[in-house]
Order: C-alpha cells, then structure tokens, then sequence
C-alpha cells in the first residue's frame, strides 16, 4: 500500500524526490502519512479534494483485497 501511495503521489508533484510516505501498522488498521513540499500540497489535493478522494478510492478498494483497512492522512 505504501508504495502505491508514493507512486501516486509522485505523478502528481514536481518535486518528486520530497514524497514521503510512512505506515503505522495496527492490528486491523493502517494508516499512511503522506508528506510533500509544501508548494506540491495543492496538487497532491486538487480542486475541492478530488485528488485526495480519488487516492483514497484506490487505497480503498486494493486494502478491501487484503481485508485490511487503510486510511490515507496527508501531513503538512
């Protein structure tokens, strides 16, 4: 899930080498912290959150295949 989100999240911003993604793993529940530049975080978000929306869809329905659920947090 990690890597997906970073590759994602990379075809978004300009500075793709400032992506970071870290994973708090629980017992039924993980969540990912995404961190980009500050000037990429619109992107990362898009207009009223589509971008941010539409990741977490994705997230959504690969963690549903694991039977594990996923929550995506962007971090400023």
């Amino acid at each position: 899930m990690k890597e997906l989100v970073e590759y994602i999240a990379k075809a978004l911003v300009d500075n793709p080498d400032q992506v970071h993604v870290s994973e708090v793993v629980g017992d039924q529940t993980s969540v990912l912290e995404l961190k980009v530049a500050k000037e990429d975080l619109g992107k990362v978000i898009g207009k009223q959150g589509r971008s941010a929306r539409a990741m977490r869809t994705i997230l959504s329905a690969a963690s549903t295949k694991l039977k594990k659920r996923t929550v995506l947090e962007i971090i400023e």
